[in-house]
C-alpha cells in the first residue's frame, strides 16, 4: 500500500456511517507515514481525536499489514487533562476497533485505576493507554520502564493548549524526553480546537524545540459559530455587578427553547447564585442542574450521567466542563459575564451540537457596560477566528526535582545522559550544567541548610559517577506522594479570640502582610498573621486599603483587552453599541479623555472629600491588584497618605488623603525592584509559593501509607522549613522556585510590567473636578462583597446609579490634561 493511503478498512468504515476521510485526518496519517510529528489544529467536532488515532488503526490494518506480524507490546499512549476525557475517548474508540475487528486492546490508567490491574498493565501492557500526565510520569518510574516502553511507536496528547504552557506541561514534556529515549522513532502528536501561536506549540512538542520535525496540520473549515449577544428588554445594561441577574426570565425562555442548554460562569460562586436565581423562576420545572469543582465526586457522575442520558434541559457550570465529555444533545451555549478570552469562549461554544457542518449556538449575557464590550469584542474575535492563551515560560525547578527523583526510582542514571534528555525539551534547554548540579544536590540532601536531616538524602552518587536510590523505601514514598495539582486551600478569617468569620481563598490571604486591612463580613478588619491555614484579624482603626473582597477570578486576556481598548478609541464603531452604552461612551469622551492604543489613559479627581486616581490598565484583575499593593506602598513612602484601592479587569482606582500630580512617577520601572520585593517578602505570598514548590518537588510529602495529611499539617511542615531556608539559605534552590511562582502565576508581574512600559511612554494625565463615566464601574465596586446573597449585587447596582448621575452630568469642559 502506498504511504499516506488511508487503508480500505477504515475507508469502508468511515462510508458505512455515511461519513468521509477528512482531509486533516488523512494528512495526520500521511505525516506519520513520512516520519514527522504532527500537531493538528481542528475546530470542536472536526474529528480530531480519531485524526490522531488514526496512524494507529491504520496500523493494524489487514491490508496494511500484509505478511508482516501485529505488532505486540505497547504501541500508542494517550495523555489527556482530565481522567473523565480518557474514558470519553475509550468509549469512543472502541467503536471503529470492534467494528473494523482490528486486535487493539485498549485501556485507561489513572490514579483511580486498581492496583492489581496496573501492576498487570506493566506486565502485559495494551496496544493502547489512555493515561495522564501525573501516572505517565508515575509509569517511568517504574523499573520495568524501559522495557515497556521500546517498542512505543506514538503519544497522542489531546487538548495540547490546557496544559502545556503550566507545571503539567513541564511534566510532561521531561516525559516525553524521556520517552524519546527510550525508543528514539518515537511519533509526537498534539491536537487542539483552539491555539493562538501553533509555532510555539510545535516548538513545546518537537524534540530539541526544532519545529521542522512537527507538521502542521490544520483542520477544514466548519460553520462558523452564531454567537450573539442578550441584552436586557426593558433596562438599561448595567453600571456594574457581575451576576446578571436581570437575564433570568430570557434565559428561562431560552431553555424552554432549547433541547439541551449549557451555562457557564466564571466562578463557583456565580454558578451556584445563578443556579438557585434560575430555580427561583423555573415555574414550568424544568429539569436543571449544577456541576463545578467543589462538588463531590459522586455528584459530578450523577449530574454527568443525567446529561449523558438527556434528562437535563439545562446545565449550570465553571471551567470544570471547559474540556469536558462532549454530549450531542446541547443545542445553546450560554455565557454569564465577560469570557475572558476568545480561546475559552470558542472552546465552551464547541460543547454545542459537537458537528463541523452545523453551527454552534452560543449566547452571551454582559453583566455590566464593560462586560458589555467585552463580549462584544469576543464575538468579533471568533468572526475573525482570532485565539488566545498563556504565554509560555522556562520550565519549573521544582517539576524538575520530581523528574529527577522518578527517574532515579527507575534506576540509576548517569548525570551527563539525564541532562542531555531534559534539554532535549524546549521548556528546560535553559538548564545548564550548573543549575542541573543544584538540583541533583537537592534531591541527594535537600540543600546546604538541611543536608544533616537523614530523611532528605533521597539519592547518592556512586564511585563510578552513577546516582541512584539511597534506599528502596523512597521509590514507594514518592510514587506516593508525586503529583503537579496541589490544592487550592481556604483561609479561616478568624479574631484571636476563636470567633470566626467565614473563609477567604488562599491567595488573596498570602498577598496581605500584618497590618494590612481589608473589608469583609461588613466590617473593616486588619491583619495580624496568617498561621498554616487561618487568617487572624482584629477590628481596623480605619477604613479598609482593600475595600472590597471579591474572591479570585480569571483575568481578561491580553487580546481581548486590546480590542476592547481599540473599540473605545474606534469612535464610529460606537453606532453598533446599544444607546445607553454609546451614550455612556460619548459623555467620557466629552468629559474626559478614552484609553488610547499604547498610551495610558489616567484621571484624578475629588470624590467624598478623598483625592481619587483611576488607571485604565485592561490588565487583568490580578495584576491590577498587583499594581494597587505596589502604588499604595509608593504612595505611603512619598507622603501622599493612600487609604485604599480598588481593583477591576480594567482599571485600579486608588485614593488617598492627597492628589497624585505626577502618576507616571508613581509607574517608573523600579517599582518592580523595590516595593515588589519588599511586598512578596513582607507579605506571605512567597511563604505559599513556597508550600506548593515544596510539595511539588517531593521535600515535603503529602501522603504515607495509609495516611494523607491535612492541609493544615502540610502547611505546618512547610512553614517551618520555609523559615529555616529564608533565615539560613535563602538562595537555596526552593527560594528560586517560589520566586519564579510569585512573580508569574502568582502576581501577573508580566502584564504589571506592561503598563510601566506604556506609562513610561506616554501617559494621559486628565483632572476632573468630579467622577468620570469611565470610572463608575469599579467605584461603585468599593465596599462590596461576593456574598452568598443576591443583595450585594442588588445594593451595588443603585449605589453606581447615583455615581452614575453624577458621572453622566454634562457641564462645559472641565478637563486640563498634561
Amino acid at each position: 500500500m502506498p504511504a499516506g493511503a488511508v487503508p480500505a478498512e477504515i475507508d469502508a468504515w468511515f462510508a458505512g456511517r455515511g461519513w468521509r476521510v477528512r482531509r486533516h485526518q488523512a494528512e495526520m496519517l500521511a505525516a506519520s507515514d513520512r516520519g514527522l510529528h504532527a500537531l493538528l489544529v481542528a475546530d470542536t467536532g472536526a474529528g480530531k481525536t480519531l485524526a490522531g488515532f488514526l496512524p494507529t488503526l491504520a496500523a493494524f490494518c489487514p491490508s496494511r499489514l500484509g505478511e508482516a506480524v501485529l505488532p505486540v507490546g505497547l504501541h500508542t499512549l494517550y495523555v489527556s487533562p482530565l481522567k473523565a476525557l480518557a474514558h470519553d475517548v475509550q468509549r469512543n474508540l472502541l467503536t471503529p476497533v470492534e467494528e473494523m475487528g482490528l486486535p487493539i486492546r485498549i485501556e485507561t490508567r489513572s490514579g483511580d485505576t486498581p492496583s492489581d490491574r496496573k501492576a498487570r498493565q506493566r506486565a502485559r501492557p495494551p496496544h493502547v493507554l489512555l493515561t495522564t500526565p501525573e501516572s505517565l510520569s508515575l509509569l517511568l518510574s517504574y523499573p520495568e520502564a524501559p522495557a515497556l516502553f521500546a517498542g512505543l511507536k506514538r503519544v497522542v496528547i489531546d487538548e495540547i493548549h490546557a496544559f502545556a504552557t503550566g507545571k503539567r506541561g513541564d511534566l510532561l514534556a521531561l516525559a516525553l524526553s524521556r520517552l524519546q529515549a527510550l525508543s528514539p522513532g518515537l511519533q509526537r502528536a498534539g491536537l487542539s480546537a483552539t491555539l493562538a501561536d501553533p509555532d510555539a506549540f510545535r516548538g513545546w512538542l518537537a524534540p530539541w524545540g526544532e519545529i521542522d520535525a512537527v507538521e502542521l496540520v490544520e483542520g477544514e473549515t466548519g460553520a462558523q459559530p452564531e454567537v450573539s449577544i442578550l441584552l436586557p428588554q426593558e433596562e438599561r445594561i448595567p453600571w456594574s455587578g457581575h451576576a446578571a441577574t436581570w437575564a433570568i426570565p430570557q434565559l428561562i425562555e431560552q431553555i424552554a427553547a432549547h433541547r439541551t442548554t449549557l451555562i457557564f460562569t466564571n466562578t463557583r460562586f456565580l454558578a451556584e447564585y445563578i443556579f438557585q436565581e434560575l430555580w427561583n423562576a423555573n415555574e414550568q420545572n424544568l429539569p436543571i442542574g449544577i456541576h463545578h469543582g467543589s462538588l463531590s465526586k459522586e455528584a459530578r457522575r450523577k449530574v454527568e450521567g443525567a446529561m449523558a442520558e438527556g434528562r437535563l434541559r439545562a446545565l449550570v457550570c465553571t471551567a470544570s466542563l471547559d474540556l469536558g465529555v462532549d454530549w450531542g444533545d446541547i443545542d445553546l451555549v450560554v455565557q454569564m459575564g465577560a469570557p475572558k478570552g476568545s480561546s475559552r469562549l470558542l472552546q465552551r461554544i464547541g460543547r454545542a451540537n459537537h458537528r463541523l457542518d452545523q453551527p454552534s449556538k452560543a449566547l452571551l449575557v454582559p453583566g455590566n457596560r464593560f462586560e458589555f464590550l467585552e463580549a462584544f469584542a469576543a464575538q468579533q474575535a471568533v468572526e475573525d477566528g482570532q485565539r488566545d492563551g498563556e504565554p509560555f515560560r522556562p520550565g519549573g525547578l521544582d517539576v524538575l526535582a520530581q523528574h529527577v527523583m522518578a527517574m532515579a526510582c527507575s534506576g540509576p542514571f548517569r548525570e551527563e545522559a539525564l541532562l542531555s534528555e531534559v534539554r532535549s525539551s524546549l521548556a528546560y534547554a535553559w538548564v545548564d550544567e550548573t543549575i542541573f548540579a543544584r538540583v541533583l544536590d537537592f534531591v541527594a540532601t535537600g540543600g546546604y541548610a538541611l543536608r544533616s536531616y537523614d530523611r532528605f538524602r533521597r539519592i547518592v552518587r556512586e564511585k563510578d559517577g552513577t546516582w541512584r536510590l539511597t534506599h528502596p523505601e523512597h521509590a514507594a514514598r514518592h510514587r506516593l506522594n508525586a503529583g503537579i495539582i496541589v490544592d487550592a486551600e481556604m483561609l479561616d478569617v478568624r479574631f484571636r479570640n476563636g470567633r470566626s468569620l467565614g473563609k477567604v481563598e488562599e491567595g488573596f490571604g498570602a498577598s496581605l502582610k500584618p497590618g494590612d486591612t481589608f473589608r469583609f463580613a461588613g466590617m473593616d478588619l486588619e491583619v495580624e498573621a496568617m498561621r498554616e491555614l487561618e487568617l487572624v484579624v482584629r477590628a481596623a482603626k480605619r477604613s479598609a486599603t482593600i475595600p472590597s473582597y471579591m474572591g479570585q477570578r480569571m483575568p481578561i486576556s491580553t487580546h481581548l483587552a486590546d480590542r476592547v481598548r481599540a473599540m473605545l478609541f474606534d469612535r464610529a464603531g460606537w453606532a453598533r453599541f446599544p444607546d445607553d452604552v454609546r451614550e455612556w461612551l460619548e459623555v467620557q469622551d466629552w468629559r474626559s479623555h478614552l484609553p488610547a492604543p499604547g498610551r495610558l489613559l489616567v484621571e484624578s479627581f475629588p470624590h467624598r472629600g478623598h483625592a481619587y486616581t483611576t488607571y485604565y490598565t485592561f490588565e487583568g484583575w490580578p495584576a491590577n491588584q498587583s499594581l494597587g499593593m505596589l502604588v499604595t506602598r509608593r504612595m505611603e513612602d512619598r507622603g501622599l497618605g493612600p487609604l485604599g484601592f480598588v481593583a477591576t479587569d480594567y482599571a485600579l482606582v486608588v485614593w488617598g488623603l492627597k492628589a497624585v500630580e505626577d502618576p507616571a512617577a508613581l509607574l517608573s520601572p523600579d517599582i518592580l525592584t523595590h516595593e515588589f520585593v519588599d511586598w512578596v517578602q513582607q507579605s506571605y505570598l512567597l511563604r505559599r509559593a513556597f508550600r506548593e514548590v515544596a510539595v511539588i518537588s517531593g521535600l515535603v510529602e503529602r501522603q504515607q501509607p495509609g495516611k494523607r495529611k491535612s492541609g493544615r499539617q502540610v502547611t505546618f511542615s512547610t512553614d517551618l522549613i520555609y523559615d529555616v531556608l529564608r533565615k539560613y539559605e535563602p538562595d537555596h534552590l526552593l527560594m528560586d522556585a517560589a520566586w519564579a511562582d510569585a512573580r508569574t502565576r502568582m502576581t501577573d508581574v508580566a502584564r504589571v510590567a506592561d503598563v510601566l512600559d506604556r506609562a513610561a511612554r506616554e501617559v494621559d494625565h486628565v483632572r476632573l473636578e468630579r467622577i468620570s463615566p469611565l470610572s463608575v464601574p469599579a467605584i461603585s465596586m468599593i465596599g462590596r462583597e461576593s456574598l452568598p446573597s443576591g443583595s450585594a449585587d442588588d445594593d451595588l447596582l443603585v449605589e453606581a446609579e447615583s455615581l452614575a448621575s453624577m458621572a453622566m452630568r454634562v457641564d462645559p469642559m472641565e478637563t486640563e490634561g498634561d
